[in-house]
């Protein structure tokens, strides 16, 4: 078997790259801008993840700042990636996606900046803070938009209302509700909303992995897993069938995208199965349960 690397084609790859990076791909000083963004981003949080900042004892975060600080810098690189609609240009970014990326920054770093006064008053923001969450809520719902899609988008809306709502629901899962102040309270104040413990395994954990795993993808370890899945089961009755799914894992455990996924293992073994007699077989779906 050849070790020589496939190549999706270019529709695929724009394909991956609106999952993934966005689909923009600005070149000139902004796309300078955000590549260096993006690689002090990284930096960032290898520091973060190393025992560098106790050994020096310079730059220790905790929890939470280190939290709103990944927050900050994801919205802002969020809107700056990922366009607002289709039809939006790919080339350059519109003048009114830097203001959202600059706002949402500074709402998402919000607990960074102001960690020290938002301690000393917990459940009693004041009129800056509810501010804040408000517009902090509404422009990680848009980034979720466009990054994610918009059913994620409706459901975490739906949870939102829920929160308000509540009392108004079926006897199962209804409670007595809360206030809007409250909700934007709990869901951007605290450590329990927005900050909690997902955020926190992103920030300290997933971060890494990705990036790692983007390393070794680029790297040619993608590629790497789909030779050896045929090297062990290309051979056998059903290999088609076997080297998807067992390449499928491979590449998913380094790559973390099942768009990636697809297009790297999907373009050569879906083709291969045709050929072998497998019926019904469409892009993606092996890949996709695999992930």
């Amino acid at each position: 078997m050849s070790a020589e690397p496939i190549k999706p084609s270019e529709e695929l790859q724009q394909i991956v790259a609106e999952s993934d990076t966005g689909g923009r791909k600005v070149e000139g000083p902004v796309g300078a801008f955000i590549f260096w963004v993006a690689v002090a981003w990284s930096l960032f949080q290898l520091w973060y993840a190393s025992p560098l900042p106790f050994v020096f004892g310079f730059g220790i975060l905790n929890d939470t700042e280190a939290r709103s600080l990944h927050l900050g810098i994801g919205l802002f690189l969020g809107f700056l990636c990922y366009p607002a609609l289709k039809r939006s240009s790919r080339k350059s970014v519109a003048w009114y996606d830097w203001i959202l990326a600059v706002v949402a920054a500074f709402c998402g770093a919000y607990f960074l900046f102001f960690y020290a006064q938002l301690a000393t008053r917990p459940g009693q923001p004041n009129l800056q803070d509810i501010i804040i969450a408000t517009i902090g809520i509404v422009l990680l719902l848009e980034a979720t938009r466009r990054a994610v899609g918009l059913p994620m988008t409706i459901l975490a809306i739906l949870f939102l209302a829920y929160i308000m709502f509540g009392k108004y629901m079926p006897d199962v899962i209804a409670h007595k509700g809360a206030s809007l102040e409250r909700m934007l309270s709990h869901q951007w104040l605290t450590t329990e909303g927005v900050y909690g413990v997902a955020l926190g395994v992103s920030s300290s954990f997933i971060f890494i992995y990705v990036l790692f795993g983007a390393l070794l993808d680029r790297a040619g370890a993608g590629n790497y897993m789909m030779q050896v899945s045929m090297a062990f089961l290309g051979h056998l009755r059903g290999g088609p069938a076997k080297v998807a799914v067992v390449s499928s894992g491979l590449n998913g455990l380094i790559s973390g995208s099942s768009v990636s996924n697809v297009v790297s293992g999907g373009i050569f073994t879906i083709p291969l199965m045709k050929k072998a007699g497998y019926g019904g077989v469409k892009a993606g779906a092996i890949e996709t349960c695999i992930m």
